[in-house]
Protein backbone atom coordinates (compact mmCIF):
# COMPACT_ATOMS: atom_id res chain seq x y z
CA UNK A 1 0.00 0.00 0.00
CA UNK A 2 3.02 2.24 0.79
CA UNK A 3 4.01 1.61 -2.34
CA UNK A 4 0.98 1.98 -4.56
CA UNK A 5 0.55 5.45 -2.67
CA UNK A 6 4.29 6.74 -3.98
CA UNK A 7 2.87 5.97 -7.20
CA UNK A 8 -0.56 7.97 -6.80
CA UNK A 9 2.19 10.83 -5.51
CA UNK A 10 3.62 10.52 -8.62
CA UNK A 11 0.48 11.08 -10.43
CA UNK A 12 -0.65 14.29 -8.40
CA UNK A 13 3.12 15.90 -8.83
CA UNK A 14 2.98 16.05 -12.11
CA UNK A 15 -0.62 16.96 -12.09
CA UNK A 16 0.88 20.43 -10.19
CA UNK A 17 3.65 20.47 -12.23
CA UNK A 18 6.09 19.69 -9.87
CA UNK A 19 9.52 17.81 -9.85
CA UNK A 20 8.60 14.12 -9.54
CA UNK A 21 10.52 13.67 -6.46
CA UNK A 22 8.74 15.88 -4.80
CA UNK A 23 6.78 14.07 -2.82
CA UNK A 24 8.30 10.66 -3.18
CA UNK A 25 11.28 12.35 -1.00
CA UNK A 26 8.39 14.06 1.26
CA UNK A 27 6.47 10.27 1.99
CA UNK A 28 9.68 8.34 1.67
CA UNK A 29 10.18 7.79 5.49
CA UNK A 30 6.28 7.75 6.46
CA UNK A 31 4.11 7.20 9.36
CA UNK A 32 1.05 5.30 7.60
CA UNK A 33 -2.08 4.07 9.07
CA UNK A 34 -3.27 0.32 7.61
CA UNK A 35 -7.04 -0.13 9.72
CA UNK A 36 -10.05 -2.37 9.24
CA UNK A 37 -13.60 -0.74 9.83
CA UNK A 38 -16.36 -3.42 10.60
CA UNK A 39 -19.63 -2.22 10.59
CA UNK A 40 -22.00 -4.33 11.95
CA UNK A 41 -25.96 -5.00 11.19
CA UNK A 42 -28.00 -2.04 12.31
CA UNK A 43 -32.10 -2.22 13.48
CA UNK A 44 -32.54 1.58 12.74
CA UNK A 45 -30.16 2.18 9.53
CA UNK A 46 -31.43 5.91 8.70
CA UNK A 47 -31.22 6.81 12.55
CA UNK A 48 -27.66 5.57 12.40
CA UNK A 49 -24.10 6.42 10.54
CA UNK A 50 -21.20 3.86 10.38
CA UNK A 51 -18.68 7.17 10.46
CA UNK A 52 -19.96 10.48 10.87
CA UNK A 53 -18.93 13.11 8.03
CA UNK A 54 -15.88 13.79 7.99
CA UNK A 55 -12.71 14.53 5.72
CA UNK A 56 -9.33 12.68 6.77
CA UNK A 57 -6.90 14.61 8.28
CA UNK A 58 -3.77 12.27 6.71
CA UNK A 59 -2.61 12.98 3.18
CA UNK A 60 -4.19 10.24 1.18
CA UNK A 61 -6.69 7.48 1.89
CA UNK A 62 -6.99 4.60 -0.24
CA UNK A 63 -9.79 2.06 0.58
CA UNK A 64 -10.74 -1.34 -0.14
CA UNK A 65 -14.23 -2.03 0.15
CA UNK A 66 -16.54 -4.73 0.30
CA UNK A 67 -18.89 -5.81 -2.60
CA UNK A 68 -21.78 -4.08 0.87
CA UNK A 69 -21.02 -0.63 0.09
CA UNK A 70 -22.09 2.10 2.28
CA UNK A 71 -19.16 5.03 1.36
CA UNK A 72 -20.69 8.20 0.87
CA UNK A 73 -19.44 11.78 -0.71
CA UNK A 74 -20.68 15.21 -0.21
CA UNK A 75 -20.48 16.83 -3.86
CA UNK A 76 -22.76 19.58 -5.20
CA UNK A 77 -24.48 20.07 -1.60
CA UNK A 78 -25.92 16.17 -1.62
CA UNK A 79 -24.62 13.17 -0.43
CA UNK A 80 -23.67 10.96 -3.09
CA UNK A 81 -23.30 6.82 -2.83
CA UNK A 82 -20.07 5.29 -3.75
CA UNK A 83 -20.59 1.73 -5.25
CA UNK A 84 -17.91 -1.05 -4.89
CA UNK A 85 -15.86 -1.87 -7.95
CA UNK A 86 -14.94 -5.34 -7.31
CA UNK A 87 -11.05 -5.16 -7.95
CA UNK A 88 -11.18 -1.20 -7.33
CA UNK A 89 -9.87 0.94 -4.39
CA UNK A 90 -11.15 4.40 -3.96
CA UNK A 91 -8.67 7.14 -3.07
CA UNK A 92 -9.57 10.43 -1.27
CA UNK A 93 -7.66 13.51 -0.46
CA UNK A 94 -6.65 14.23 2.96
CA UNK A 95 -6.47 17.76 5.00
CA UNK A 96 -2.45 17.29 5.33
CA UNK A 97 -2.44 17.00 1.47
CA UNK A 98 -4.66 20.09 0.66
CA UNK A 99 -1.87 21.84 3.26
CA UNK A 100 0.69 20.53 1.13
CA UNK A 101 -0.98 21.39 -2.27
CA UNK A 102 -1.69 24.84 -0.51
CA UNK A 103 -5.56 24.65 -0.77
CA UNK A 104 -4.93 23.26 -4.49
CA UNK A 105 -6.21 20.04 -3.62
CA UNK A 106 -9.45 19.55 -1.22
CA UNK A 107 -9.85 17.18 1.28
CA UNK A 108 -12.89 14.95 0.52
CA UNK A 109 -15.85 14.89 3.07
CA UNK A 110 -17.42 11.66 3.79
CA UNK A 111 -19.07 9.24 5.58
CA UNK A 112 -20.20 5.63 5.80
CA UNK A 113 -23.54 4.36 6.43
CA UNK A 114 -24.63 0.70 7.65
CA UNK A 115 -27.66 -1.26 6.65
CA UNK A 116 -29.73 -3.47 8.55
CA UNK A 117 -29.10 -6.92 6.82
CA UNK A 118 -25.17 -7.41 6.85
CA UNK A 119 -21.74 -6.52 7.91
CA UNK A 120 -20.28 -4.26 6.18
CA UNK A 121 -16.32 -3.84 6.39
CA UNK A 122 -13.42 -1.62 4.63
CA UNK A 123 -10.06 -1.50 4.34
CA UNK A 124 -8.54 1.50 4.92
CA UNK A 125 -4.98 2.33 4.02
CA UNK A 126 -3.64 6.47 5.36
CA UNK A 127 -0.66 7.95 4.21
CA UNK A 128 0.62 10.01 6.59
CA UNK A 129 4.13 11.99 7.03
CA UNK A 130 6.77 11.40 9.19
CA UNK A 131 5.28 12.39 12.57
CA UNK A 132 8.33 15.22 12.79
CA UNK A 133 8.27 16.43 9.36
CA UNK A 134 7.23 19.83 8.63
CA UNK A 135 4.07 20.24 6.36
CA UNK A 136 4.86 22.83 4.24
CA UNK A 137 3.85 23.26 0.51
CA UNK A 138 6.35 23.05 -3.02
CA UNK A 139 7.48 26.66 -3.60
CA UNK A 140 5.86 26.68 -6.75
CA UNK A 141 2.14 26.06 -5.46
CA UNK A 142 2.70 29.08 -3.39
CA UNK A 143 2.60 32.46 -5.47
CA UNK A 144 0.74 36.00 -5.37
CA UNK A 145 -2.42 34.12 -7.15
CA UNK A 146 -2.27 31.55 -4.82
CA UNK A 147 -0.66 33.40 -1.29
CA UNK A 148 -0.03 30.84 1.78
CA UNK A 149 -3.25 29.54 3.00
CA UNK A 150 -1.72 27.37 6.03
CA UNK A 151 0.92 27.58 8.59
CA UNK A 152 3.50 25.22 9.02
CA UNK A 153 2.79 21.91 11.05
CA UNK A 154 4.08 18.28 11.84
CA UNK A 155 2.05 15.75 11.66
CA UNK A 156 2.27 14.83 15.32
CA UNK A 157 0.52 18.23 16.38
CA UNK A 158 -2.19 17.51 13.54
CA UNK A 159 -2.98 14.13 14.88
CA UNK A 160 -2.64 15.47 18.34
CA UNK A 161 -4.99 18.64 17.25
CA UNK A 162 -7.96 16.18 16.09
CA UNK A 163 -7.73 13.96 18.54
CA UNK A 164 -7.81 15.94 21.32
CA UNK A 165 -9.75 19.35 20.45
CA UNK A 166 -11.45 18.80 17.17
CA UNK A 167 -13.03 16.49 15.59
CA UNK A 168 -12.29 16.42 11.60
CA UNK A 169 -14.82 17.86 9.23
CA UNK A 170 -14.58 20.54 6.14
CA UNK A 171 -13.24 23.32 8.30
CA UNK A 172 -10.33 21.13 10.19
CA UNK A 173 -7.67 23.09 8.41
CA UNK A 174 -8.66 26.69 9.02
CA UNK A 175 -9.63 25.79 12.73
CA UNK A 176 -6.29 23.64 13.23
CA UNK A 177 -4.50 27.11 11.25
CA UNK A 178 -5.87 29.34 14.00
CA UNK A 179 -4.84 27.28 16.59
CA UNK A 180 -1.63 26.96 15.51
CA UNK A 181 -1.21 30.54 15.30
CA UNK A 182 -2.94 31.05 18.58
CA UNK A 183 -0.27 28.38 20.28
CA UNK A 184 2.86 30.55 18.88
CA UNK A 185 1.35 33.83 19.48
CA UNK A 186 0.73 32.55 23.61
CA UNK A 187 4.23 30.85 23.13
CA UNK A 188 6.13 34.23 22.00
CA UNK A 189 4.19 35.99 24.80
CA UNK A 190 5.52 33.44 27.54
CA UNK A 191 9.32 34.28 26.18
CA UNK A 192 8.78 37.61 25.94
CA UNK A 193 7.37 37.82 29.68
CA UNK A 194 10.88 35.85 30.72
CA UNK A 195 13.44 38.62 29.49
CA UNK A 196 11.44 41.26 30.67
Amino acid sequence: MNKLSLQLMDLLEISLGLDQAYFKHFFEENDSILRLNHYPPCQKPDSTLGTGPHSDPTSLTILHQDQVGGLQVFSDEKWHSIAPIQGAFVVNIGDTFMALTNGVYKSCLHRAVVNNRVVRRSLAFFLCPKMDKPVTPAAGLVNEANPRKYPDFTWATLLEFTQRHYRADMKTLDVFSKWVQEQESTQKSNTLGIYQ
